[in-house]
């Protein structure tokens, strides 16, 4: 009897083992590894591989190759240590791309999904969640009558905005092409910059709203009546003018249902690339809406073929703008981006008539480590 009931014991456990081994897989894989001295490994498990690499932006060439060692797991070690930042990457195996599977945190830039990881320290240590008060995330809808829609904002509420009753001032902040109401929240940080920006002092308590650039478009893709679409560059109103017309729809709706300082001193209004577009001729077109405006890599002219009043008389528009004296008008760009130049053409016409901004420039070029590098820049300035 003994003899059966240890060979029942033994069955179980050796049941109970093979149930973990299927529902978790083989021993696990540390991947990515951050070493003490900032260095990084990268591992797969790929034992039937030709070739494998680690495709991303920790490196110049933004490719390494990867080595197998005797269990079929391949790796491989950055030479250097990185710098604090958070990193996006994925891996190549025999020409296909695919996400790191013993890294479960993965982001959506458009239609590419990429695993990340942040070094810590410096910067950096403003896109982590740190212990300090949390503000409010909401997903927030709204009636657009002028796109004929109900459309989708995230907007963010400092740490204390429900049980303070005070009334805030207000930063819209604008995704670039292709991107949505979750692009800042998720790739660009906002919510944690924010959180931290504010703990310490260094950004004044404020609301901030993103919205989704793209006038034909609910929401993010996957999280409208649209359905399961595929993401895309190539969609129609996004640099035509319907945007812009209808942001005063948003502000009156922020200042309705919002504890806001619903004035032009306490608004401010940036955004990169196609938010930036978004941004100038958001700002030009409606001088008394916003005092704090940021062009973070921005598009400046609009295609060429395009007509809107919108874009009609920039040079009087701007003129009726800068004579109100806005508190900042901030620019900012890498110098390697691809917008540089028409970015350098804008500032000098500026320059020519005499309206001041504060310029701020870097390395690299239109990449989400700028944008939130220039987010954790502008808003500690602004609504001092």
């Amino acid at each position: 009897m003994k003899r059966l009931t240890f060979w029942v014991v033994t069955m179980l456990v050796c049941i109970t083992t093979f149930a973990q081994q299927a529902l978790w897989g083989s021993a696990q894989v540390v991947s990515p590894e951050i070493h003490e001295d900032h260095t990084v490994t990268f591992r797969l498990r790929a034992p039937k591989a030709v070739k494998v690499q680690v495709v991303g932006d920790f490196s110049s060439t933004g490719v390494a190759e990867m080595v197998e060692n005797k269990e079929g797991i391949w790796e491989y070690t950055t030479p250097k240590p990185l710098a604090p930042e958070l990193y996006s990457y994925n891996f190549m195996v025999d020409g296909l791309k695919i996400n790191d599977p013993a890294n479960v945190y993965v982001i959506r830039d458009i239609a590419s999904v990429t695993n990340i990881f942040i070094v810590e320290g410096e910067r950096a240590d403003y896109y982590k969640v740190n212990n300090v008060p949390h503000g409010t995330v909401s997903k927030i809808w709204y009636e657009s009558p002028s796109l004929g829609i109900n459309r989708r904002m995230t907007v963010y509420t400092p740490a204390g905005y429900e049980s303070s009753g005070k009334r805030y001032p207000v930063f819209y902040l604008l995704h670039g092409m292709g991107g949505d109401e979750n692009a800042w929240s998720v790739l660009g940080r906002a919510t944690q910059i924010m959180d931290n920006l504010i703990a310490e002092g260094k950004a004044e308590p404020m609301i901030l709203v993103m919205t989704n650039g793209n006038a034909i478009q609910e929401a993010a893709p996957g999280e409208a009546s649209m359905g399961l679409t595929i993401p895309t560059l190539q969609l129609p109103k996004t640099m035509e003018g319907s945007f812009e017309t209808h942001f005063p729809e948003v502000v009156k709706f922020v200042d309705k249902h919002y504890r806001t300082k619903a004035n032009k001193k306490n608004r401010a209004i940036a955004g990169l690339s196609m938010g930036g577009f978004h941004s100038l001729h958001i700002s030009k077109q409606y001088p008394d809406l916003f005092n704090y405006v940021g062009l973070f890599s921005a598009a400046i002219f609009p295609f060429k073929g395009v007509t809107s009043p919108i874009y009609e008389d920039m040079e009087g528009k701007l003129k009726v703008q800068f004579s109100k004296k806005p508190a900042l008008y901030w620019i900012a760009i890498g110098k390697t981006d691809f917008l540089y130049k028409s970015n350098e053409e804008y500032r000098k016409m500026l320059d020519e008539k005499g309206y001041k901004y504060e310029y701020f420039e870097n390395e690299d070029g239109h990449i989400w480590k700028n944008w939130r590098i220039y987010l954790t820049e502008f808003a500690p300035k602004l609504f001092k």
